[in-house]
């Protein structure tokens, strides 16, 4: 080859330019639950803690963590140099090497998860962790079919949107995957006639207890459960009702699948949310999204021992090509080592009982449509309603509301990016902002409700 063919050839900087990234999107990118048509996406062209920029250098207080995963803000030093490093010595390899970043983030997820969930299989986010994980049961237990409840997400694969309970799972459900949805609980929302946490509980635990007998419980292979449901609506459950899923899983032969996708890595001021529930272990648990941050993707399914022994001398029947990719599992680990140095979730327990639960309340005393606020640590849901008496929802559920872009825009405009869905803002920044970032959040929620009710 000569030398002038081997030159390398000169590229445009692919961050200098917004608006031909913004024509280059719209001639080429095929976005995720959209009509592409009327997109008008914003450019995003840096980003820095708790704060992002568009291409016109408005900064936006981040309160999405994107899709709640930058669990760490955005360009975290020590994460971004742990990907350099790692793609200075070895960018990748395939997943039937042993690698050294495999290895340490293996260990140190297993350090953190509870009871004997000390084995991990990679995946590349959390749709293929749930996935992997309702064909580890399946296999376990030699059953098939899987319970979920209405109101959860678990993924937009095949088999992860039909177990999913919101409405982007319609389109796509075509009722052959083994799939039973039950009622959880929310006493907001009471699918049970609750008026207290110990109803619902005590009734929704009867409610699927009737589900299992119905079904057959000898035809079930798995219950999956956010520990904490997320983009569902962040609805913690009442005491004692995940040990009563426990019980039940263990009486009838059910593997209990707890999805910690986006509710895990310090996010519900715990490690893992399941932790809440005292004593409660599940036969699997699923990750992704904070593990790493979600600064390379990473997801995947942590195992008890009694589901590792089925697969001892028996190959189990699944893989990915970039499974424990060496850039995500170096990303991990200097996320894992962070969180535990800067002390990361026990300052997110502390924002949410210091900061936003008291913050968040007070502010619902005063502003009509707030019906509702839940949450712990750094994950929260405002529940917006027409009349605080009926719970008329602000927005039909699977939809939206003018109220709702409105509203939506008031807080845009002075310089909030919030994560809304259906009738709710949910508000989860990254677990390091500070308290400071914490209450401009909710002071401009506070000034865009007040503009925005008063226009209605």
């Amino acid at each position: 080859m000569s030398e002038s063919l081997s030159e390398p050839r000169a590229y445009p900087s692919l961050n200098d330019d917004a608006d031909r990234a913004y024509e280059l999107d719209r001639a080429h990118v095929f976005h995720s639950w959209s009509a592409q048509a009327t997109l008008d996406p914003a450019v995003i062209t840096k980003a820095e803690g708790s704060y992002i920029w568009d291409r016109d250098d408005n900064r936006l207080l981040d309160f999405t963590s994107q899709l709640v995963y930058t669990n760490l803000g955005h360009q975290h030093p020590r994460i971004v140099r742990a990907i350099q490093e790692q793609a200075a010595t070895l960018c990748t390899i395939a997943p039937g090497y042993a690698n050294p970043a495999r290895s340490e983030a293996a260990r140190l997820i297993a350090s953190h998860t509870p009871g004997d969930l000390n084995r991990i299989f990679f995946t590349n986010g959390g749709a293929d962790a749930n996935e992997h994980a309702i064909r580890m049961a399946r296999l376990h237990t030699g059953r098939n079919k899987v319970l979920s409840t209405y109101r959860s997400y678990h993924g937009g694969t095949h088999l992860a949107v039909n177990v999913t309970g919101d409405p982007r799972r319609w389109p796509s459900d075509n009722g052959s995957a083994g799939v039973v949805h039950f009622f959880g609980p929310f006493l907001y929302r009471s699918p049970f006639n609750s008026t207290t946490e110990s109803e619902e509980c005590e009734r929704a635990l009867a409610h699927l207890e009737s589900v299992i007998t119905l079904e057959g419980p000898g035809t079930i292979a798995a219950i999956i459960l956010e520990a904490i449901p997320g983009t569902a609506g962040i609805m913690l459950p009442p005491p004692g009702y995940m040990q009563g899923v426990r019980e039940l899983c263990d009486r009838h032969g059910i593997m209990f699948i707890a999805d910690e996708v986006m509710s895990g890595f310090g996010r519900a001021g715990r490690w893992f949310a399941i932790e809440h529930a005292e004593g409660v272990v599940p036969d699997l648990l699923t990750f992704a999204k904070g593990v790493n941050s979600g600064y390379v993707p990473l997801g995947g399914v942590a195992l008890s021992d009694a589901i590792y022994e089925t697969f001892a001398q028996r190959p189990y029947p699944g893989g990915l090509t970039y499974s424990g990719h060496p850039l995500a599992c170096a990303a991990a680990v200097a996320c894992i080592q962070a969180m535990e140095d800067e002390g990361v979730v026990e300052h997110a327990r502390r924002l949410g009982d210091e900061v936003f639960g008291p913050g968040l309340r007070e502010l619902a005393t005063r502003q009509p449509w707030i019906g509702e606020v839940r949450g712990t640590g750094v994950f929260w849901a405002i529940e917006l309603v027409r009349d605080q008496a009926t719970r008329e929802p602000l927005a039909p559920y699977g939809g939206s509301s003018p109220e709702m872009a409105a509203l939506i825009g008031a807080c845009k405009r002075r310089g909030l990016l919030p994560f809304a869905n259906f009738n709710r803002i949910h508000f989860v920044p990254p677990l390091t902002a500070s308290d400071e970032e914490v209450r401009a959040g909710i002071r401009i929620l506070d000034e865009a409700l007040t503009e925005v009710t008063a226009q209605s």
